[in-house]
């Protein structure tokens, strides 16, 4: 019977002439979750990126039930959804406007969407005029949307307040119990209980260090 869910088999990755991922192996089941943490440069992003079918690895493999990524990369592009540092929300458009591409890709009820992140009232404010912390439940209202299989959650808990990190929360557990998997990075708790840890180390190569003065 071959594995399910996403599996990650000796991932290299290179920036230049710099190692940032050294044969990184991940295994993450439908319902689970995994927690990406580390120092900043240890690869995390870079990481969450090459799982998204966004960056290929210079040597390993990904697999999605035991069938390769590389063989059908739109078919992964559909069934990902990623967040990055960025919100990405255009600022002369309102909330509603912003997430509407989403709801035509993912057919998620936008309602039940802004509901789940408290910005019902918003839907009609343009993004410029929002909080740092109302425009990342935005983006994780586009994550709610997309209905995907695989959420790549790159610090999701980014400008929320207690109240927030607590919906938050609920998402990721419904989206767990549905069959759902996460993976997200982390430099502070978050509300993943059971999720496996994927510590990441700095990699430095001999060749990019800088001789002493």
């Amino acid at each position: 019977m071959p594995p399910s869910g996403l599996q990650a088999s000796g991932l290299v990755v290179f920036r230049g002439e710099r190692l940032v991922l050294d044969g990184v192996d991940l295994q993450c089941a439908p319902g689970g979750a995994v927690l990406l943490t580390g120092p900043n440069g240890a690869g995390k992003s870079t990481l969450l990126r090459v799982l998204a079918g966004l960056r290929a690895a210079d040597a390993g493999s990904l697999s999605w039930n035991g069938i390769p990524v590389a063989d059908d990369l739109l078919a992964h592009a559909g069934r990902v959804a990623y967040l990055g540092h960025q919100d990405a929300l255009k600022p002369g458009l309102t909330l509603e406007e912003n997430l509407q591409l989403a709801c035509i890709l993912g057919g998620g009820d936008l309602e039940a969407a802004l509901a789940a992140v408290d910005l019902v009232p918003l839907r009609q404010v343009p993004a410029r005029l929002l909080s740092a912390g109302q425009k990342r439940r935005a983006a994780l209202a586009r994550v709610l949307l997309l209905q995907a299989a695989i959420w790549l959650l790159d610090e999701p808990s980014l400008g929320l307040d207690r109240h927030a990190v607590g919906l938050l929360g609920e998402l990721l557990s419904r989206h767990r119990a549905a069959g759902g998997l996460a993976v997200a990075t982390t430099h502070v708790p978050l509300p993943l209980p059971d999720a496996a840890i994927l510590a990441l180390e700095t990699v430095v190569t001999q060749d990019v260090l800088e001789p002493l003065a």
